[in-house]
């Protein structure tokens, strides 16, 4: 029998679900995936069907598997999931009462408006680092108790439960067995309090959300449950779990304080290591958790931009501009800039530092001279510029301006992108040799649990770029770009 060496990681995302297989080096030795369709029930609702994901996760998990040949290799399970994506479902039977309402959707915009208006903003913001913002869980489950007929009932009575993606997994993939989530998701949701690190009665009660509907919440890596055994041949230890930016954060080995990562997926994520300090911050991010092993909690800084590769998607989906996301590289890289164009990708409003759920998107400086190629750059550039709003902030926020950029996700594959990213964030831009790393840093919290490697000194000494991009655009030249795409922002803004 092969001796259980190998990590079976599933990354379950906002479009696509995949598993890979880790060798105990971090290698893939296998890989499997399948995309996730989008619901648009009403413009600014997204929502996803739970039991979808789960199938998916189940499939793409066995493909990942059989290519890696014999179920007895793997030592144990580790989930990288799409964060604050809510799902309520019954307990006697495993099922969702209604669709997943995905992070991106907006529908509960009014509602966080009155929870401001009710002053909660400053006590949620003091326990749980976050604002009061529909891309939170919160507002997601007040209105599925709210709106979804007899929920609210049910609830009262216990027979609900409440997860975000790596919670439903986790209830499915061991039949119902454990109701668990990480801390990294637990801290996603406004309903968590950082320093304590447990569930907070007083925003449960100001919300109205029953805390018998939360999982119980573990550290990063451990024994979260057991697979059933005929899911994958044999039953299997889920050791592993974390938010999708902080399985990234965690592969690219962003342990020290002051390094940071930006994913760019679907949106674009950037976390900045705080090492043991939650840093309130000044300037409309939110403080969360990098990781907690051990039942120790390293916190971060993060910004949110909603749309980088849902505004390449549209690009290609919707004004059917591009055949393929690679296109867009060449389409850009043909231009010697975007003639003054700008395009500001608010399709489900501002994340941070802006945080205007209402604000929509808007292609400025528009002339009868602009063509496909100056739209598909300046959508491009909308990634990079966004990522300096965020890093401006940080840097305001931390007193010193970061060293260095760590990149990952499908875009980081983008050497134009990559490039521009660089000249405009004035800082050297490092992509690793793997830029799996949300599904790897699934698999290193797994592989910790088993004991197939060590911690993050270990990690951090193995970590490996493949290559970095310098910047080499003029002062002058940076900063007019900046200041184009400042007064774009501020022309679709609602909310100062």
């Amino acid at each position: 029998m092969p001796v259980a060496r190998h990590i079976l990681a599933i990354d379950q995302g906002t479009t696509s679900t995949r598993a890979m297989v880790f060798d105990s080096q971090g290698r893939i030795l296998a890989s499997a995936s399948r995309e996730l369709p989008q619901i648009f029930p009403r413009p600014g609702w997204v929502e996803h069907d739970a039991e979808r994901i789960f199938a998916d996760s189940v499939a793409v998990a066995r493909d990942a598997i059989e290519q890696a040949g014999r179920v007895e290799s793997i030592a144990g399970l580790g989930l990288a999931n799409q964060r604050e994506t809510s799902v309520l479902w019954q307990r006697a039977t495993g099922r969702p009462i209604a669709n997943a309402i995905v992070w991106q959707d907006r529908r509960t915009a009014e509602l966080c408006a009155q929870w401001r208006a009710r002053g909660l903003e400053p006590l949620a913001q003091d326990r749980t680092g976050l604002l009061l913002d529909p891309y939170f869980s919160a507002s997601k489950i007040a209105w599925l108790l709210a709106q979804v007929d007899g929920v609210a009932a049910a609830a009262a009575r216990g027979a609900l439960a409440f997860g975000s993606i790596d919670s439903w997994l986790i209830w499915r993939l061991t039949g119902g067995k454990a109701h668990r989530t990480d801390a990294t998701n637990a801290a996603r949701t406004l309903l968590f309090d950082l320093g304590r690190q447990a569930w907070d009665a007083d925003l449960a009660g100001a919300f109205g959300v029953p805390l018998s509907l939360l999982p119980e919440v573990l550290d990063n890596s451990g024994r979260f449950g057991t697979t059933l055994p005929e899911l994958f041949g044999r039953s299997l230890p889920i050791l592993g779990s974390a938010g999708d930016q902080q399985a990234a954060a965690f592969g690219q080995a962003c342990f020290a304080p002051g390094e940071v990562k930006s994913t760019y997926g679907t949106g674009c994520f950037v976390l900045l290591n705080t090492g043991e300090r939650v840093v309130a911050s000044r300037n409309r991010l939110i403080a969360t958790l990098a990781y907690r092993l051990a039942g120790k909690p390293v916190y971060a800084l993060e910004g949110s931009i909603f749309a980088a590769g849902a505004a390449v998607q549209w690009l290609r989906d919707g004004l059917k501009l591009i055949a393929s996301a690679a296109d867009s590289q060449a389409l850009a890289a043909g231009r010697n800039n975007t003639a003054g164009v700008y395009l500001v990708p608010a399709f489900a409003g501002l994340g941070a530092p802006y945080w205007d759920a209402e604000a929509r998107g808007a292609i400025l400086g528009l002339t009868r001279a602009t063509g496909i190629g100056e739209i598909v750059r300046a959508t491009l550039e909308a990634v990079a510029y966004q990522t300096r709003d965020l890093l401006e902030a940080m840097a305001d926020d931390m007193g010193e301006w970061p060293r260095a950029l760590r990149v990952d996700g499908g875009m980081a594959g983008n050497d134009w992108l990559m490039q521009f990213l660089a000249d405009m964030v004035d800082l050297p831009v490092d992509r690793p040799a793997l830029t799996e790393t949300t599904a790897l840093g699934a698999a290193r919290l797994a592989g910790m649990a088993a004991g197939l490697q060590g911690g993050p000194a270990e990690l951090h000494a193995s970590w490996q770029g493949e290559r970095r991009f310098t910047p080499s655009m003029p002062p002058t030249e940076r900063e007019a770009l900046y200041a184009g795409w400042r007064a774009a922002v501020a022309r679709v803004r609602t909310r100062s």
